[in-house]
């Protein structure tokens, strides 16, 4: 019998537990399972064991002086038992009986290092003397397909716990992450109307803010860490011009969590500008629109950012209502030599004239975008051609230098 490795195509279940129900039919028996040695356990990981739920499953402890696989990796019993009462010392382990176990089949799953993660097992409460040297070749074979995904799934683990230590020493002390400013202004005067809050991270191997904000959702902790970056955003805020707006980034499901009306109720509310990421289609946008309206009750200011990018649309636009509309930098970048682009943003701007919405172009770079912005009435900009992001330190410089008199 010729048997195709197992697909993940099928039905999305994942391939170790295709592999084990494969190979339990194949062999004609009520259990298959992979375990993982831990100590002087073995823990079941995945398992086949259809209407005997109750006695394998996953996360199953059994002590590795109970059960036949340290017996079968020091050779005293082999791989393959068609009969567990051909050998004595199956014969008097307990768990024969108490199973029962008449037939066995059982061989162990390797890690990348070579050492033993665990065994992939099959077994019977009978005996099954029809059980050959070919279907221990095809054990093997379907150990092996095993071995090759465990070992993605422990490089994967440990990809996680590491991430898992970065976002908790981060979370925990917060030294990690610092704010720094990036200065919005108003395009026909050049007058400063506030800033934007942008996360740096540290850390070796450096990674950029989405890696970290990534990783954070993967784990569960995406709120806690937006969190992290308002509240060190807002306590800059009393340290800026009275008159400056203060614009932070959350994604919907920090805008749900109801976190971002709680810390804006102790800082300055009229003087917030939550730009609501949407790299994400918003799925509950009652929940959202509910937690708007709190954030409006405040005196929050609610902006679309990437707009023209991603899931911005403009039905999403028209439901969110915002306050500002930030125009993504790849509308920006060489609209002066565009002409598409020109028209596109020549007839956002009369969108928002319309819907009583302002416009921040962003990832302003050069003079000729700038003076292109201008002229299509885009109302107000940010880019390294207008400031860098820079700390607290580096912005107070900026504020400074802008209000020494300019040489004739």
């Amino acid at each position: 019998m010729v048997l195709d490795p197992p697909s993940m195509e099928s039905d999305g279940r994942d391939i170790l537990d295709i592999a084990l129900e494969t190979v339990r039919q194949h062999l004609g028996m009520e259990v298959a399972y992979l375990s993982e040695f831990v100590g002087d356990l073995s823990i079941f990981r995945a398992v086949s064991a259809p209407g005997l739920e109750e006695m394998a499953f996953p996360g199953k402890e059994l002590e590795k002086s109970a059960v036949y696989c340290q017996h079968i990796l020091d050779g005293r019993l082999p791989r393959l038992i068609p009969d567990t009462s051909a050998f004595s010392i199956a014969r008097e382990m307990p768990i024969t009986h108490a199973v029962p176990i008449g037939s066995h089949v059982s061989v162990p799953v390797h890690r990348e290092d070579g050492s033993v993660y665990g065994m992939f097992c099959c077994l019977s409460p009978t005996p099954n003397p029809s059980l050959n040297e070919r279907d221990l070749r095809v054990m093997e074979t379907f150990a092996a397909i095993a071995a090759g995904q465990l070992n993605k799934t422990l490089i994967k683990r440990a990809e996680q716990a590491e991430a898992a230590l970065r976002i908790d020493g981060l979370l925990q002390g917060g030294e990690g992450l610092q704010i720094v400013l990036q200065p919005i202004v108003e395009l026909a005067t050049g007058e400063l109307t506030g800033f934007e809050a942008l996360s740096r991270f540290s850390g070796t191997p450096y990674r950029t803010p989405d890696v970290w904000f990534s990783e954070a959702n993967a784990l569960g902790r995406q709120i806690e860490l937006e969190a992290l970056a308002v509240s060190k955003a807002l306590a800059l805020m009393p340290q800026l011009p009275p008159g400056a707006s203060l614009s932070i980034n959350a994604s919907p499901e920090t805008v749900t969590s109801g976190i971002l009306a709680t810390l804006a109720e102790a800082s300055e509310p009229h003087r917030l500008v939550v730009e609501l990421t949407e790299h994400a289609i918003i799925e509950n946008y009652e929940r959202v629109s509910e937690e708007i309206e709190r954030l409006r009750a405040l005196g929050v200011r609610i902006a679309a950012d990437d707009v023209g990018a991603g899931h911005s649309g403009l039905t999403q636009i028209l439901r969110l209502k915002p306050e500002v509309m930030k125009l993504d930098l790849g509308l920006v970048r060489d609209i002066d030599t565009d002409s598409a682009k020109r028209s596109l943003v020549r007839g956002m701007v009369y969108f928002a004239d319309e819907i009583g919405t302002r416009i921040v172009a962003e990832g302003i770079e050069t003079e000729a975008e700038l003076v292109t912005l201008r002229r299509l009435g885009v109302h107000k900009g940010q880019g390294y051609h207008i400031g860098r992001p820079v700390d607290l330190a580096g912005t107070q410089a900026w504020l400074a230098a802008r209000a020494l008199p300019q040489a004739v």
